[in-house]
């Protein structure tokens, strides 16, 4: 698990930009319209603008920051999107204590959350996905990777691809510029062991650009949970399409075409 490093000693704010990007994938399988439309109508509902809204607001308090405001949009035919801004609690206590309110309460809302999901249902085979994409986008003191755990524990996740860039500079005491201002080896360091043992995970790291990716796929499927509850996992024919969400989970995590 991540092991902070000590705090390197800045002058004046914290300028660096630290993006996380979490990219999921849910699959299901639906073997006739009217199950495929009974999938999208549970994913509308149970991820609609108003409830990742409020996944949004929790992941706020996690990497303590303060909401400032939430735009939230459901769509027709399907999907939802919210985007909340939100600024450093953090580093707005600092700079209350050196410097006065009034003076920093511009420079600490260049934070935001947006999510967005996408149903997909529109496969010949049967196979529906579901993803969403979660940006969470800060400057400041905020690590965002330590949202990651609520994250995995808000959906249900079979294919995951996670990146993570940080821009820009701010400047030591002493002037200097800094590119990077907290101790990172893999973004699977700010991820449970507990949930990591679920999946095949593989990272980039390209240390020096300050860029990280991990891209994980679940090993273990419980085959009850990819079919509607009156269907029969263990019978030929859903063996047969599980093989085909494998495959599908196999594809997007490789980026294979169709």
């Amino acid at each position: 698990m991540f092991v902070p490093r000590e705090r390197v000693r800045l002058q004046g704010f914290n300028n660096l930009t630290k993006v996380v990007s979490f990219n999921l994938y849910d699959f299901f399988v639906a073997r006739t319209d009217d199950e495929r439309h009974a999938y999208v109508r549970y994913i509308d509902e149970k991820f609609s603008a108003e409830r990742i809204t409020d996944m949004l607001r929790e992941i706020a308090h996690i990497i303590d920051a303060e909401v400032l405001s939430v735009s939230a949009q459901d769509y027709e035919p399907q999907g939802a999107s919210s985007l909340v801004l939100m600024s450093d609690l953090g580093q707005k206590k600092v700079a209350d204590e050196v410097m006065g309110h009034t003076t920093v309460g511009a420079h600490l809302t260049k934070s935001h959350l947006c999510a967005h999901t996408y149903p997909d249902w529109y496969d010949p085979k049967g196979i529906c996905s579901f993803r969403v994409d979660i940006d969470i986008a800060t400057c400041g003191t905020i690590v965002p990777l330590r949202a990651l755990d609520f994250m995995f524990e808000s959906f249900e996740n079979d294919v995951v691809i996670i990146d993570y860039v940080v821009r820009g500079f701010t400047r030591d005491a002493e002037g200097r510029r800094v590119y990077m201002d907290h101790t990172l080896r893999s973004i699977q360091d700010f991820i449970d062991p507990k949930i990591l043992a679920d999946y095949h995970c593989e990272d980039l790291v390209l240390q020096n650009e300050n860029i990280w990716q991990t891209k994980m796929m679940r090993t273990r499927l419980d085959p009850s949970a990819y079919f509607p509850p009156d269907v029969d996992p263990t019978a030929p024919e859903s063996i047969a399409r599980l093989d085909d969400v494998r495959r599908e989970m196999v594809g997007i995590f490789y980026g294979w075409p169709g």
